[in-house]
């Protein structure tokens, strides 16, 4: 499941500066790295990398904070001599093509670059806390480690099957975390795995080490954050080396999109964490780290954002950074464009915080381009642009000097609805037809999962049949395994709908929901609100078992019966013949074994007997009836007969 992990880099990263929290780096859609000074609120810098729309940055993680004395390659103005404030000064940022780029916030220029390393996109890059190292995660399942001096790599090992997603350095600088399929603990020294972890069943976004104290204390705490996962999991790394499963769990209402937190250094020092949801919304936690906790932790306080309109709406929140006091937390939201950065003081005490602001929704930068080097291109009305995607969908590109009526004219009567689309795939004979030509396109299984998705999203029950009518195992298992996480849920509740309607419709479904349990019973484990989204479809389960005890006991009774008139009427029909093959072969038999059977016969057969001589007698005199001249004959014939026999003795 960890496959797909590339969609943590989906996520446009915004990052604080770490202690001060004077600067947020974040990259917005057009690929381009902007700086924000937190203080003024104003755009400090903005750098344009050179591939910034082919190789789009996919993480930013800020180094270490340096004194300006001890800062290697920094040219030194005379305003900053006396000056010994630490400050964040380089930042570390991933690409898609698998470089990373070091740039100076000092300098306002690209640092470095380190490329040569990865095959694939980095996902993540994490620093070093004391040496001037970097480590990277990518989609090529390595892990690299980079001598920012020399700028070369210093290692690289292959971290796990997946790809790595996420990555975390102890504070200590001797443990290094990394996450693909499973979460694995390596010691930094030696390269070798020192603990593995197993808990999400999708891609770990989010790996944090909640606590400073050494390994071998049992106090050492981190936390870990999926993809579509609602609960941020808190591990605890023993000595013992018993760490199966998560101690501590904390709720959430959408998947983790940005964490920040304040590290505990004892016991007695509970760990405050500020989570920023994929749905826009903050929350606060406070919890002392002491051995585990069964029940879920819910948020102490959340935090969510609405403009002042009539019919307010929400106002996402990009990123929270927690400060030394413990109510005051800087906020980042509106728009990755154009950020508002403002410190809040939150009542904890109140479970939910709702804050209106008075946010402009028209951009304007403060930093000016002179002159413009964008040009729209212009294309003929004849040409076509091939896109990626499903067969058959066509994207026609319209001239420039065309109207915006005229566009969306031609592009209604052109484009077809998705029933005349299902209309003309016939999905039996594409299924059916192995060796069809390859000019032919022919339905596959991820088309079966694209339409089921967009069957879910619409609540199209035309969608929905053609997808469901399918019988093939394999089909329905590839379909079940290609669908994105988000679709399961729904699936599973349109599966529900349609198991308490017609019989046959619900042998089709049995098959269906076999699948889903088989391939994502680990993502739904996860959803905390699990009872109750599956709790129709258990009674139900539980209700037709009942009743399926009792159709057994019937089903035995009938064929007990069954069974018992079936031999009943096999015997009656056995003693039929037998009787019937007797009397055959008596009349069949001859004179001279009628004698000599009389002679063997036991007399219990002597009625038998007399019966048959009757029927003789009675044949005989038939006979006489029918011919007596033949008799007269006979005996004039045997008187000559006896006359030549006579004749012969005399002589």
């Amino acid at each position: 499941m960890a496959a797909d992990g590339g969609s943590s880099s989906l996520q446009l990263p915004c990052v604080f500066s770490p202690k001060s929290r004077q600067y947020l780096a974040l990259c917005a859609q057009d690929g381009r790295l902007r700086i924000w000074n937190t203080d003024s609120k104003t755009l400090h810098q903005e750098y344009v990398p050179s591939a910034h729309l082919s190789a789009t940055c996919s993480c930013i993680s800020w180094g270490p904070c340096r004194t300006v004395k001890e800062g290697p390659q920094r040219k030194k103005r005379k305003s900053e001599v006396g000056q010994v404030e630490e400050k964040a000064d380089l930042l570390a940022m991933g690409t898609a093509a698998g470089s990373v780029l070091i740039y100076s916030t000092v300098k306002g220029a690209l640092h470095c670059t380190l490329d040569g390393g990865h095959s694939a996109g980095v996902n993540c890059v994490q620093w070093h806390p004391e040496d001037s190292l970097l480590y990277s995660g990518s989609d090529d399942t390595n892990i690299i480690e980079w001598d920012l001096q020399t700028g070369k790599t210093r290692s690289k090992w292959k971290a796990d099957r997946a790809a790595v997603t996420s990555l975390c350095v102890s504070p200590d600088g001797k443990l290094l975390l990394s996450a693909g399929q499973t979460i694995k603990m390596w010691d930094l020294d030696t390269k070798e795995i020192y603990r593995k972890f197993t808990g999400h069943s999708t891609a770990v976004t989010t790996l944090r080490f909640a606590t400073t104290r050494p390994p071998d204390s049992n106090g050492l705490y981190f936390l870990s954050g999926a993809a579509h996962d609602r609960l941020l999991s808190v591990w605890q790394v023993r000595e013992d080396g018993k760490d199966k499963n998560s101690v501590v769990s904390f709720t959430l209402t959408d998947e983790p999109q940005h964490i920040d937190l304040v590290t505990s250094n004892s016991k007695e020092e509970a760990v405050r964490l500020a989570v920023v949801c994929k749905d826009g919304q903050l929350h606060l936690f406070e919890h002392f780290l002491n051995g585990p906790c069964k029940k879920p932790l819910s948020p102490l306080c959340s935090v969510q954002m609405s403009d002042t309109k009539d019919s307010p709406a929400p106002i996402p929140l990009l990123a929270a950074a927690l400060t030394a006091d413990t109510r005051t937390v800087v906020l980042a939201y509106g728009n990755h464009l154009q950020p508002v950065m403002e410190k809040v003081e939150i009542n904890t005490a109140e479970r939910h915080v709702c804050l209106t602001r008075d946010v402009q929704t028209s951009l304007s930068l403060s930093m000016e381009t002179a002159v413009s080097k964008v040009k729209t291109p212009i294309v003929n009305a004849k040409s076509k642009v091939l896109v990626p995607g499903l067969p058959g969908h066509q994207a026609p590109v319209k001239g420039t000097s065309q109207g915006s009526e005229k566009r969306k004219k031609d592009v209604d009567t052109k484009e077809m609805s998705i029933a005349e689309r299902l209309g003309e795939i016939d999905l039996s004979t594409a299924s059916s037809e192995k060796g069809a030509p390859k000019g032919t396109p022919s339905l596959q299984t991820d088309n079966f999962a694209v339409l089921l998705v967009q069957g879910l999203e619409s609540n199209d029950t035309s969608i929905l049949n053609k997808v469901f009518q399918t019988r093939k195992e394999m089909v329905i298992k590839k379909t079940v395994a290609r669908l994105p996480l988000p679709a399961v849920l729904p699936l599973v509740q349109e599966i529900t709908k349609r198991l308490q309607g017609h019989p046959f419709m619900a042998v089709l479904m049995v098959r269906w929901l076999k699948a889903v349990l088989m391939h994502h019973t680990s993502y739904l484990s996860s959803l905390p609100d699990l009872v109750t989204q599956l709790g129709v479809l258990y009674h139900m389960i539980e209700s037709r078992v009942k009743m399926f005890h009792k159709l057994t006991k019937l089903h035995g009774k009938l064929y007990l019966l069954m069974t018992k008139v079936v031999t009943n009427d096999s015997s009656n029909t056995v003693t039929d013949v037998d009787h019937a093959a007797k009397l055959v072969y008596e009349e069949e038999s001859s004179d001279e074994d009628e004698a000599s059977g009389d002679e063997g016969l036991p007399d219990e057969d002597s009625d038998n007997w007399d019966e048959e001589e009757m029927m003789e007698e009675d044949k005989e005199e038939q006979a006489d009836e029918e011919d007596p001249d033949s008799r007269t004959d006979s005996k004039a014939n045997g008187e000559d007969d006896m006359e030549h026999e006579n004749e012969s003795e005399e002589e």
